[in-house]
């Protein structure tokens, strides 16, 4: 005995489809609501990269401004020296000039500190890359080419030129 009846096999086709299709509205709720949860995650990440970036700026724009804080912190006892040497009224030229290679020597050591090194090149030949001559001189028994006199003393800054020496040379 077979079942001949349309509707069951009508109903038992349209059941088909129906869970099918419900199956597919689930899974399209379910990716949305995984969209919707990427979309807020994303959107947590790129909050959290512009908070980084504006920190970052933040903090290296403080790093610019105050770059130079340990060298003016340093340099502040050669002011008070400078300060205290122009406030004496009375005293012999010896103590002054006393005061003054103090103060010079106190800056020098700083300098050195920060990585300043003079340039004074008596003796040594003429280097271009440190050395600018500004005249040549007659200097018997001095090598030709050779610094005979600085007129102004070089720098270099961390094996950086930051000023050359200005030199007098020995003529040929």
């Amino acid at each position: 005995m077979q079942n001949n009846d349309p509707t069951t096999s009508n109903a038992a086709q349209g059941e088909a489809p129906n869970a099918e299709l419900e199956a597919l509205k689930a899974r399209i709720a379910e990716l949305e609501a995984s969209n919707v949860e990427l979309r807020d995650t994303v959107l947590r990440e790129k909050a959290e990269i512009e908070n980084q970036r504006r920190r970052l700026h933040r903090d290296v724009e403080q790093a610019r401004r105050f770059a130079n804080e340990k060298l003016l912190n340093e340099l502040l006892p050669v002011y008070d020296g400078l300060e205290r040497g122009l406030q004496v009224e009375s005293g012999d030229v010896a103590s002054v000039r006393e005061g003054i290679a103090l103060t010079l020597k106190s800056l020098l050591k700083i300098a050195e500190n920060n990585g300043l090194v003079q340039v004074d090149p008596v003796g040594q030949p003429l280097d271009p890359e440190k050395h600018h001559a500004v005249s040549m001189v007659d200097a018997p028994g001095a090598a030709p080419n050779t610094v005979v006199s600085v007129l102004q003393k070089g720098y270099v800054l961390n094996d950086r030129l930051l000023r050359p020496a200005l030199v007098a040379v020995a003529k040929e």
